[in-house]
This record gives C-alpha cells, sequence and structure tokens, in this order.
C-alpha cells in the first residue's frame, strides 16, 4: 500500500533498537498506572481530561490503526467497536465517540483493554522482527512515531489523573513522597542575549515534528530572559498582593475568564487554617517555597509576569535559550518523582528542559512555508494553528528521548491541568 504522508521527519533506526524502544515505551506506560486501581481510571472530571483507561486503549489503537491493520497479513482486529471508542480526531480514519463522553464507556473492561494493548503488540514485534526491506522502510518511522505519540500520552494520563484524584478531600498520591523545597531558589537572575539573525526550527538530525519545520531565519532583538522558572515563593507574594483581584495586570480575555470561574490561585494550591498547601501526585503536603510554580494558565503567567515589571518570553526567545542553555530539569520518571525540582538559585541556567512547560505569548502558528501533510497522519499537528499559544521546554511529564529545544507545545490560554510555569523575560 501507498505511504501515508507523514506528520514528522523519521530516523530510521536498525530492528533491534526499534523493538526495544517499542517495548520499553509499552511497559513505562503501564508502570505509570500502577498506583491506580481500575476506578480511578473510568473517571473523566471535564471535557479536557480523559480516563486513564481512554488513553490505554488509543495509543494502542494508533499502532492498530496505522501499523498493524494496513502491514500485517492477516491481521485480526482485536475489537471492530474500538475503531470508533478509541479514535482521537482522525476524521479521515471514521467518526468518533465525543470527546466529552469518555468517562462514560464503562466498557470494555480495564482487563479487557490490557488484553487489547498485548494483542497488538504482539502484532507489532512481529512486524518488527519480519517485515520485508520494502515494508520495513515504511513500517519504522511509523513505529517512531507510534512511540513518540505514546509519549504525549503518557504525559496527559499524569495530568489527566492528577485533575482526577484532585477532587477529592482526601486526594490519593499514586507515588511515593518527595523531598521538601523550604527555601525560596534564590534571587531571580537573568541572562543576555545579543540582538541577532537566528535560524530557527528544527535541524537536519533527528525526529521531529512536522510543526517544528521548515527551519527559517528570524531577527531577535536583545533580550534578558531569567535564569529559572518562577518559584512559588515568587508567585504567592504576587497572590498576597491582590494579583488576583487588581484588573490592571490582566489581559481583557483573561480577566474575563477569571471572573466568570472565579479563579484565585493556582489550580492545585489549598488554603487551609495552617496555611496554603498544594496536591501533588505525590501527596498533599504544605505548600513549598522551593519549587517552580506550576499549573497555571497564560492569562495567570502574564499576569504575574506584568506584576513582577517584566514580560513572557516570545517562542523564538525561548528557543534560543534552550538552544545555548540546555540545563536538565525533573523529566519523567527520574528518581521516580513526577513533580518539578527544587530550584536552586544559582543565577546559572537552570530548568531550561523539563521542570514546567513555560508559557510564551506567542500564538501557535505555522512557520513561514509550512504546509500540513496530506493523509490521515497529517491531521497530527497542523489543524490546531488556531486560539492557542505555545508552551516550551518540556516538563516532568516529559520524557527525556520525546523532548528537544525545536518542540512546540501548544494550549489554549486557559488551560491551567498541564504542569504549566513561567519564566520571565525583559527588554
Amino acid at each position: 500500500m501507498a505511504h501515508p504522508a507523514l506528520a514528522y521527519r523519521p530516523h530510521m533506526d536498525d530492528r533491534a533498537t526499534c523493538r526495544a524502544r517499542f517495548n520499553g515505551v509499552r511497559a513505562q506506560t503501564l508502570s505509570l498506572t500502577d498506583g491506580l486501581a481500575p476506578e480511578d481510571m473510568q473517571i473523566q472530571t471535564m471535557p479536557d481530561v480523559s480516563p486513564t483507561k481512554w488513553h490505554l486503549a488509543h495509543v494502542t489503537w494508533f499502532f492498530e490503526t496505522f501499523i498493524a491493520k494496513p502491514y500485517l497479513d492477516n491481521y485480526q482486529e482485536f475489537d471492530p467497536r474500538f475503531g470508533y471508542l478509541f479514535n482521537s480526531y482522525y476524521e479521515q480514519v471514521g467518526a468518533q465517540w465525543s470527546r466529552s463522553d469518555r468517562g462514560l464507556l464503562s466498557r470494555p473492561l480495564h482487563a479487557e483493554i490490557l488484553n487489547y494493548r498485548h494483542h497488538v503488540e504482539n502484532a507489532i514485534g512481529t512486524l518488527i522482527d519480519t517485515a520485508s526491506g520494502s515494508d520495513w522502510a515504511l513500517i519504522a518511522p511509523l513505529v517512531e512515531l507510534g512511540c513518540h505519540h505514546e509519549r504525549q500520552h503518557q504525559e496527559l494520563l499524569l495530568t489527566d489523573i492528577k485533575h482526577v484524584l484532585s477532587q477529592a478531600p482526601d486526594p490519593h498520591a499514586p507515588f511515593g513522597k518527595i523531598e521538601s523545597a523550604p527555601d525560596a531558589g534564590g534571587e531571580l537572575a537573568y541572562l543576555t542575549f545579543g540582538e541577532s539573525l537566528i535560524e530557527m526550527g528544527a535541524s537536519p538530525d533527528g525526529f521531529v515534528f512536522d510543526n517544528e519545520l521548515p527551519r527559517h531565519r528570524r531577527w531577535l532583538d536583545a533580550f534578558e530572559i531569567s535564569a529559572r522558572p518562577v518559584s512559588n515563593a515568587e508567585y504567592l507574594q504576587f497572590l498576597d498582593d491582590g494579583g488576583y483581584q487588581n484588573f490592571r495586570l490582566w489581559l481583557s480575555d483573561g480577566w474575563a475568564w477569571l471572573k466568570e470561574n472565579d479563579v484565585q490561585h493556582p489550580l492545585y494550591w489549598r488554603k487551609t487554617q495552617t496555611g496554603w498547601q498544594e496536591y501533588t501526585l505525590h501527596g498533599l503536603a504544605p505548600l513549598q517555597p522551593g519549587h517552580p510554580v506550576c499549573h497555571i494558565s497564560a492569562y495567570e503567567a502574564a499576569a504575574f509576569a506584568e506584576w513582577a515589571g517584566g514580560r513572557l518570553p516570545t517562542e523564538p526567545e525561548l528557543e534560543q535559550l534552550a538552544i545555548h542553555h540546555p540545563a536538565e530539569g525533573q523529566l519523567l520518571g527520574a528518581n521516580e518523582r513526577y513533580h518539578p525540582g527544587r530550584l536552586i538559585g544559582t543565577g546559572k541556567p537552570e530548568a531550561v528542559i523539563g521542570g514546567v512547560w513555560e508559557w510564551s505569548s506567542s500564538g501557535y502558528e505555522a512557520y513561514p512555508g509550512y504546509r500540513a501533510p496530506d493523509g490521515a497522519v497529517g491531521e497530527y499537528n497542523g489543524k490546531f494553528m488556531s486560539g492557542q499559544q505555545v508552551l516550551r521546554g518540556g516538563s516532568c511529564a516529559t520524557g527525556r528521548d520525546h523532548i528537544r529545544p525545536t518542540y512546540r507545545n501548544f494550549f489554549p490560554a486557559n488551560a491551567q491541568w498541564q504542569f504549566s510555569g513561567i519564566r520571565l523575560a525583559k527588554r
């Protein structure tokens, strides 16, 4: 069959490497659910949140639909109903169950979803081991795309289950306790970049998504950017200074969103008689001043920046920071931690890659010369280039092998449930 138009540039590997990556990614997804019960994995708390069970099935549907069914001779589809139930937004593949109603799918049971995963994993393993040379050249890039797709859903699985579990008065902690961070992270220092003509976008090597292309030139005026993300301690000063009551600090849309939703603090903060607490996937604990503030919207980030006398960085500025100072912060599963790491505050670049996604002031749009690929897989990115804001850098829920300086994440400006934070810029 014809190769579908790819929404990324593939990086070919040998069969053993491909098989190891596939098995590793699939196993890590299941490991993220070790602290959950089937009842936890059924719940959907808002339209943006999908049940854990749905994530487990959807990533499997992706491998079945785009690889097993078209390329494995005599492949037996696990269940014909699953194409409708677990297709997310691929219109060219077929109809989809309503996104906002995914939590209503009590059937298929969790155990059946695990059987589905096993069935498709066997099929993909057979293809990796036995595909002919011509088919292998088509299959290997699709397996790679499927693994990166599953990495994205690992992150969504964590952010979604965090929202689900947080609704309880005494929320469950699926992961063990982490160390406290009582220090505020030191004074916020800035790094200076001179004016320059830069090249932006993906380089010739390695895997990238289509929205990171084509590489192009941009002019950047001189700017300063903070060496680390904003801490809980700094954000608490903004809150205590009446930041959520001062309309002068807010964009018009942001102020309307705040009033309509009665937003008074970051998503997982709780005010108690003994002070502020924060829910993390490691439990409900006193707010840690030395952790980055996270789970805030772009509206909150912009209001804080205005209050602090700065601004949100542009997308090109954040890319330049990541290229020249790729300081690694907390990434997915390192040290069995699923929360941003402590800020040190030495004045040197910190948590540029990992920790919290950092809001930019840039809208999510196509690079000059971009054209979305044809075919179903080409629906991956291009059709979302409207009404979204770019985030950069990765978070504590992002896989180390998935993030890079040119990676573009995007969400609506009102989104809070992601591990999103703030890095300030000046000039």
